[in-house]
């Protein structure tokens, strides 16, 4: 488990955010997290994609000694 949590911790957290956000708020609230986190890594990869294709190739560096 995740932070050396156990199932009784767990489900401690999981009661309280049911009582915090209610039953019907969860989905949507986890849905809303999933796609900030795909848009996140969708920006690192085309971040790391870009610079990919700014940087010279081994093979030129090469040609030009």
């Amino acid at each position: 488990m995740p932070f050396n949590m156990g199932f009784t911790e767990l489900l401690v957290i999981l009661a309280i955010c049911v009582l915090v956000f209610g039953a019907k708020r969860l989905p949507d609230i986890g849905s809303g997290l999933a796609k900030g986190i795909r848009s996140f890594k969708k920006g690192i990869n085309e971040d790391s994609d870009s610079i990919k294709e700014e940087s010279p190739s081994d093979e030129e560096s090469l040609n030009k000694k």
